[in-house]
Order: structure tokens, then sequence, then C-alpha cells
């Protein structure tokens, strides 16, 4: 399990990393803030549009096909930017990184689903992997940022750049390195499969327990996404510095991943649907705190308290999606999941700034809040939930 997590982490610091790099090149080369735009949406369109056939070619082929195409796309992608550094081919990096990233994902959370024994280890195993994408976000824009400043004869060189995507394409390699010892599990093909038949996605959400666990997933990508989003713009409202609005958002991160080291421990205590209950609920209500909040410590408090109740729900997730999703099929639910959390990061930006402007930036907290309270009625339902034989 720790050679899968930090596979994962290799193979998404290349992408994270280029998302820091890839915008500050762009500037350097004189794009317009339209073009960079669409530079950045680049990194969560391929995810999307790819998640469904890399989450059908995880469950016909395993571990090893799908994670081999990722690092390959990654290692290009980070490559190509590395030796011709303009706006054209950090497009393309942007899509390959992206593409990588989220079948990396994908691949190795179905791998380590079936590898688990029981329901109290898929939480436990769900809990370590989400640890994955945190270090990530960490590890990627520090290293890229360090190359980008130092590795060239003045801070933003050309050379730093080319250093620093040289660096970030060695990642994925690593990542091969680790996950290809991997013991290889059995697949079992759906009987649809078996007889030639086309399987559509339709026939999976409709699956009712799976549809509510997508639309719980939705809404904590959409309380994540309003939290990055809106933070700078309300602190930038409240004269705080940009130092400080960093911290604000780095005390989220860090809860987020304290409370899936967290959360082995409760993995065989509390069922997944309670903890899912308790999350949302306590989201809703530091949503609603948030912009009534005065100065930076209440707001850091809020920070760190959406953090651990968000951070939380995803492992759960998870776990639960793992056992409601037919075992022939459980890597297109996790792809579904993944469509969800990408799309929503792709499009919600985009609606937060226009609903923004016309509500304003504390009615844009309490519209989220109340979409949480909403959702969570959809949670008790799935304490019926059984693994499938």
């Amino acid at each position: 399990l720790l050679r899968l997590l930090l596979a994962q982490v290799c193979v998404h610091s290349a992408m994270t990393g280029a998302r820091l790099a890839a915008p500050l090149r762009a500037l350097q080369l004189g794009q317009s803030a339209a073009e960079i735009g669409v530079l950045l949406a680049l990194f969560a369109l391929s995810p999307v549009l790819l998640a469904l056939p890399a989450g059908r070619l995880a469950d016909r082929h395993g571990l090893h096909l799908p994670l081999a195409l990722a690092v390959i796309s990654a290692t290009a992608g980070t490559l190509l930017a590395a030796l011709w550094p303009n706006f054209g081919v950090l497009c393309v990096a942007s899509l390959l990184t992206g593409a990588a990233a989220g079948t990396a994902q994908i691949t190795l959370q179905r791998h380590v689903g079936r590898a688990a024994t029981d329901t109290a280890d898929l939480k436990r195993v769900f809990s370590w992997i989400a640890i994955a994408p945190a270090m990530a976000n960490f590890l990627g824009p520090l290293a890229a940022g360090l190359l980008i400043d130092h590795a060239g004869p003045q801070p933003g060189d050309e050379l730093g750049y080319r250093a620093a995507y040289g660096f970030l394409a060695l990642l994925p390699l690593v990542c091969w390195l680790l996950a290809r010892g991997a013991p290889r599990l059995p697949t079992q093909p759906a009987p649809a499969q078996a007889a030639g038949a086309r399987t559509s996605v339709w026939e999976l959400l409709g699956v009712a327990p799976l549809r509510r666990l997508l639309l719980i997933n939705w809404l904590q990508a959409l309380a994540w996404d309003v939290h990055t989003f809106v933070l700078p713009l309300l602190g930038h409202q409240r004269g705080l510095s940009a130092s400080t609005i960093g911290v604000l958002l780095g005390s989220f991160a860090i809860a987020a991943a304290l409370v899936r080291v967290l959360l082995p421990l409760l993995a065989a205590r509390v069922p997944e649907w309670q903890v899912m209950y308790a999350a949302s609920l306590t989201a809703a209500v530091m949503l609603l705190l948030y912009p009534l909040t005065a100065g930076p410590l209440g707001m850091g408090a809020c920070s760190v308290v959406l953090g651990l109740a968000l951070g939380a729900v995803q492992p759960m997730v998870l776990s639960m999606l793992h056992q409601v999703a037919p075992p022939a099929r459980q890597g297109e639910a996790m792809a579904l999941r993944v469509m969800t959390i990408n799309f929503s990061s792709f499009v919600m930006p985009m609606l937060f700034g226009s609903v923004g402007a016309v509500i304003g930036l504390s009615a844009l907290f309490w519209l989220v809040a109340g979409a949480q309270a909403l959702g969570v009625r959809a949670i008790p339902a799935l304490r019926q939930v059984r693994p499938p034989h």
C-alpha cells in the first residue's frame, strides 16, 4: 500500500508541478488572462473526457496496462514542455499530465480496493490512498517553484522552466518503478462484456446507492471549490495580506490531509454513512459561519474545521462506491467519481464568479451551505448498503 501511495504521489506531482509552472511560463511569454484560463482548464478537461475509458480499461486489464499508459502520458507531456516551453506545447502538456493523473488515480484506487479483505480494510486503504493527492499538491508545486527560481542563471529564466519540467518528467518513471511489482489481481469481466455486448454507463447510474454517493461526492467537491475560489477574494475584501490568505488555505489543506491519517483508527468502529453524515453537517455549519467571522483567527478556525470535515468524506465515498458497484465495473464507478470532481473544478469557478458578482461572496458561501444541508438527507439511506457477494 505504501508503494502504491507513493506511486500515485509521483505521477500526481508531475501534474500539480506542471499546473504551477504552466501559467507562470505563459505569463512570461505574454499570454492573456483568457489564454491562461484556458491553459489551466485543460488540466481538468482531459480527465473528464478520458475517465470512463480509463475505468473500463482498468476493469478489463487490471492495474499495470492503464498505469503504464498514464506514466507514458505524464512523461511525454512534461518532457515536451522541457524541450519546447512555448504556449502550444504547454497546452498539450496540460492535457497529457491531467489525463495521466486522472487515469492513475482511477487505476490505483480500483486496485487497492480489490486487494482489501473486508469493509474495515476498505476504509483503511482508502483513507491512506486519499492522502496521495494532498501530498502531491504540496510536493509538485514546491519542487517546480524551487527549480524555476534557482536552476537558471536568474529566477524565472527559461532554463529554470526547462529544469522544472525535466525533473517532473522523472517522477512518473519513479511511479512505474514503485508500482510495477504490485501483484496482478484477477479481473472479472461483466456478463455483457463476455457476450460481446456493449455496456452502458446509464445502467451503472441505475444503481440508486451509487447515484447518492456521486451526489455526496459532488457536494463535497462543490464546498471544496467554493472555499478555494472565494477565500482569496473574501480575504482581499477584508484587507488580509497575501501571506495570511496563504496560511488560511494551507491550514485547510493540512487539516484535510491530517484527518485522512486519523481515519484508519476509526475504520473498524464507525460505519461510512455516519462519518459522511457528521462531516457533511459540519461542513454546512462552517460554510454558514465563515462569512460571519471577523478576523483571520476566526477564519482560520473555520478553515481547519472545514478541512477536517471535507477531508473525511472522500475516503468514505470511495469505500462505499467500491461496495455498491458491480464487481466487474468498479473501475468505471471510480471513473464516474473522477469525472464528477473534474467537471465541477472545470465549470464551477466560472459559475462562482458570475453568481458571486450578483449575490455577493457571503451569499455564495450560504448557498453552498444550503446545498450541503439538503444533500445530507440522502446519506441515511446508505446505511442499508452491504458489500456485493
